[in-house]
This record gives structure tokens, sequence and C-alpha cells, in this order.
């Protein structure tokens, strides 16, 4: 007997010796029954869909757990004017007089005309510190109070970045090269000794926050890909307490600049780490480069706006392609980011050496978020058996417009997010939110891939990348088990495979792009068992309460 049958649905197996189903039978843990409703054995719990979708769980392959909302900040997302970054920070300011610090989130860089915000436009609020992150996490905006409290504007250094300086030597407030630095083991310390908000306790609640929205979202693996050595013991206690509704490959970071002797301690973190079915370790995060916005990606020509300047690799060339031998030759799959186009050859670059020497195959390194890419370089992905961990809400032109597009110019729009390119070439494209940079439920995803438009849907660009409902699909589920060597029990809807599940609110395949954004996950289930279930919510609800509705929407964007 099934422990649980879903039938008179439409099921998208992504198994190719049979696609579509319209039942999926559970028992103990893993796919029991793939077939017709008329056929299916019985089951202890039986859920009738109606004809609704049912995939396999989705897998979001670069999802920053650590970087959930902080319930005791403020988020500045949709802040489109400094007068609104200003009032939201003041309001916390006034309504939380226990802070120390004032700190906000999610800021974008656009939120001054032709120029980077600085310290004084963040005068007058409060006189306390200041410490605002910006939405991709790269950079820093800090008010005159917190540069004091932090000793910049007595010339020290600080460990979790680089401050900016005007032309006569005084800082501005701006601090570049932010979450490269800070995740490194001087970085971390000083921003916990610091900055409240990065505390083990609101970190760790950062965790349980993000991996609940997952849930809710129809996420059933979680790749967070920048894990502090110092912080795993934060995910073993997330095992240890029952917490992770949602597998988690967790990624250890690896500072450029760390000696030969750290990749040794890495071998040794993973080898002790602990490691479930809800949990493991392994790769490893690296940075090829920076990011665009504030013209510290590494680009091949450039800056359309910037002449002269191309931005810098992460490394001295040369140095992160002896990183990836090593990493190679130990075990270890990479996960790398690049963003721009120098960064990403520079990536390709590293790996394919690394295969040379090391004549090893089918380690499946991934290039995370490939945002511009030379022509000369897409069939590259391919032929080096490399993912492209990509997130298609990044390529929407409410995010980019006035800093990205302006960076990179016209003339290489046509390298943007080259999504549908990739997967034409035959490429591993792993799609996943970059949550918190964006919103973490899928859908949304989904919606910007098969737009390539902003939310309210007014303006598309680059629609020559536009890919399939059924292309995304595959992106976040198939692709992702690929990229993590789980394709034969993940991603899938197969007898034997584990049991991963989402069923949607509608049957998908039926809707224009536009009403995806009104859809949900409505059952979420990892390893047979259902870690969330809005229809038993909303039922519980309703009939206790009443007047109570449970909240429809998990996307980043509409629950906070």
């Amino acid at each position: 007997m099934l422990d649980l049958l879903l039938t008179n649905a439409l099921v998208r197996t992504f198994d190719p010796t049979q696609p579509w189903a319209a039942s999926v039978g559970v028992a103990d843990g893993r796919i029991a029954y793939v077939g017709g409703s008329e056929d299916a054995p019985p089951a202890r719990e039986t859920r009738r869909l109606d004809g609704k979708l049912v995939t396999p769980g989705i897998i979001d392959s670069h999802n920053h757990l650590l970087l959930g909302f902080d319930p005791d900040a403020v988020s500045l997302e949709g802040a489109e004017s400094l007068g609104d970054v200003r009032d939201r920070i003041r309001q916390l300011a006034d309504e939380r007089p226990d802070l120390d610090w004032v700190c906000a989130e999610n800021a974008v860089y656009s939120i001054v005309d032709d120029r980077r915000p600085n310290a004084r436009d963040l005068e007058g609020i409060t006189e306390r510190p200041i410490f605002v992150t910006t939405y991709d996490q790269h950079s820093v905006w800090l008010n005159t109070p917190a540069m004091r409290a932090l000793g910049i504007t007595s010339g020290h250094d600080i460990a979790w970045g680089n401050p900016e300086f005007d032309r006569d030597g005084r800082p501005t407030g701006w601090v570049t090269d932010f979450y490269t630095s800070a995740m490194t083991s001087a970085g971390l310390s000083a921003l916990q000794r610091d900055i409240p908000m990065y505390s083990p306790e609101r970190r760790y609640k950062k965790i349980l926050g993000s991996l609940e929205m997952a849930t809710r979202s129809g996420i059933t693996t979680v790749v967070e890909p920048q894990v502090p050595v110092a912080e795993i013991g934060l995910f073993d206690k997330a095992l240890r307490e029952g917490k992770l509704s949602s597998r988690v490959i967790a990624a250890l970071f690896h500072p450029i600049d760390s000696a030969p002797e750290f990749r040794r301690e890495l071998r040794e973190a993973v080898d002790d780490s602990p490691h479930s079915d809800r949990l493991r370790f392994g790769p490893v995060k690296l940075y090829a480069d920076d990011v665009i916005e504030p013209h510290t990606a590494w680009m091949l020509d450039d800056y359309a706006n910037r002449p002269g300047h191309r931005g810098h690799p992460s490394a001295p060339v040369g140095e992160l392609s002896k990183i990836v031998t090593e990493l190679d030759r130990l075990g270890f799959q990479t996960h790398t980011h690049a963003t721009g186009d120098g960064g990403v050859r520079l990536a390709l670059d590293a790996i394919e050496s690394a295969q040379q020497t090391n004549a090893t195959s089918d380690r499946r390194h991934g290039i995370v978020h490939v945002e511009c890419l030379d022509p000369a370089d897409l069939l590259r992905f391919e032929q080096l058996g490399v993912t492209a961990a990509m997130q298609p809400r990044h390529a929407s032109p409410d995010l980019i417009q006035g800093t990205w597009m302006d960076n990179v110019g016209q003339d290489r729009w046509d390298r943007a997010w080259r999504v549908r390119s990739l997967m034409s070439s035959g490429a591993h494209v792993a799609l996943s939110s970059d949550w918190q940079v964006g919103e973490m439920d899928p859908l949304v995803g989904i919606y910007s891939a098969l737009t390539r438009a902003g939310l309210d849907g007014k303006e598309t660009w680059t629609q020559n990348e536009i890919i399939t409902l059924d292309q995304a699909l595959y992106g976040y589920t198939r692709e992702g088990a690929w990229a993590w060597h789980a394709e034969n029990d993940l991603g899938v809807l197969k007898l034997g495979a584990k049991a991963d599940i989402v069923a949607w609110s509608a049957d998908l395949y039926e809707l224009d792009p536009s009403s995806l954004l009104e859809q949900r996950a409505e059952l979420t289930i990892v390893g047979g068992e259902i870690v969330h279930d809005a229809v038993d919510d909303y039922t519980r609800f309703d009939v206790a309460a009443k007047t109570l509705n449970p909240d429809r929407s998990c996307s980043g964007h509409t629950s906070h």
C-alpha cells in the first residue's frame, strides 16, 4: 500500500521514458507509482488535485539562506527614491530606540542619479550608526556616525570591505567588495564584533526564516552557496533541531587570497562536517570577479560609461587556475561567481586548466550568474561540462535599468543572461533565485524567464533569450539535480527516485506568463513527508478563525 497518492493531476515527470502521468504515489520516502489514476494502488492518504500540475520538487541551485530577512532591520525592497529610503530608515530608528545600530537591506544602486550614494544622503535621520546593504550584498552604505564607530574617518581599515574616498581623501560612506570580504574569517569576525545584524543568533534566525519560505515556495533542495567554515555549526544546529524542512547542499567559501593550507582545512572540514539525507557539505565557492553595477566585475573591454576602466578580477590572472586545479585534485566541485565577460572567461579557463592538468572528468564545476557572456565562450560550457547556474529574475529591466544596462552599454546587451542560447548549445543551465538578491519564489523566476520583463509586465528586453515554461521547469528540476550529481534521485518523478514533489495551485501550462505570479505551491513534499500544505492550512485557518486567511504569496517582494 502507498503512503500517499496524488491523483487526478497533470504530472510532469521529466522522466523521458514516461514524461506525463495522471498520478504519482509515494511509499517509504520514494516514488512507488507513476501512471494513470484508474490503475493506481490503494493509499493511506489520497489527494485528488482536479487537474492541477505536479512536478518534481524545485532545486534552487543558488539561494543564500544566510541572507534571509532580518526582523530587526528594515527592507528597502521597492524603495525607488532617496526620500523613500530615508523615510523607511527613520521609521525603524523611531520605532526601535533599543537598537544600537540601525540596519537596512536591499538598497538599489540607482537610488540617486549619476553617482554612488554617500553618507551625506543619510544625514539627519538619526545620530546612531546606519548600516545599509545593497540588494546584491556586494556594497555597503554608511552614515557618518557609522564611519566614526568603525574608525574609517580616522583612516582605519576594515576587514569586510574597501571604503571609497573622495578626491580630498575623505571617506564617502560607500564600501565595495563587501560580500567577498565579509565571509572571510577576519571579515566575519569583525562584522560579528561590530554589527549586531551579523551575530550568530540573528544569522541562525535568518536560516530558519529562509527555509520556511523555501518550503512554502515548493523548493525541496536549496544550495546555500557561501558558508564560512566558522558557520558550519549553524547548519548542524538546524539539522539537530529538525529544522531542515528542505534539503540543503552547503558550499563552503574559499577566500581567493587564502594560503594553500586552507584548502586542506576545507577538505578536513567537509570530511568532518555533519552529513544526512537533508544536509551535505562539499562544493566550494570561489569568485572570479565582483559585480557589474559598481564597475567591479572584470570586463573584456571598457565599461561603456567609464572609458579606460574594465573592473578587475578577484585574483591576479593565473591564480584562479591554480586554485581550481588544486581543489579539483582534492576532489572538490567548484561553484565560481563570475558576472563580467572577462570574469566568465577567467572561470572557464581555470576549469579547463584543472581538467587538463588532473585528467579529471564529470566533476561538474559550476559558474554562477554568467551575466555577460562573450560569444566566443558560449560553446565552452557544453564542451567542458560546466553548469551555468543562472537567475532569470536578474535580467528584469526593473532591476538593472540605470546601472547594469548603462555600465555594459547597448552594444553588449545581446550578451546578457544568455539562458536560451546556453540551453540551445547543449549546456546544463540550472536555474535559481539568488535569494535574497532576487525573490525566492520560483514562479517569479519562471515568469522572468518566459518574459524578460519586469514584474509589472510593461517593458521587456533581449527577447531572443526567452524560454518556454517546460524549459524553465526543467532548469529548476532536472538540471539542478544534474548539477549536484543527484540526477538519479532528485529532479525527476520515476520509480525509486526520492519523493521530492510539488503540487501547484493550477495547471501552469494553461496560463499566460502574467498569471503565474498569482499562483503558489499548494503542496511541498520532501522525502515523502508533507512539509507544506497550503490547502490544509487555509482550511484550518478558515474554519477555526473565519476572519483569518493565510498569506497566499511566498514571493519575497510581497511577503515583506
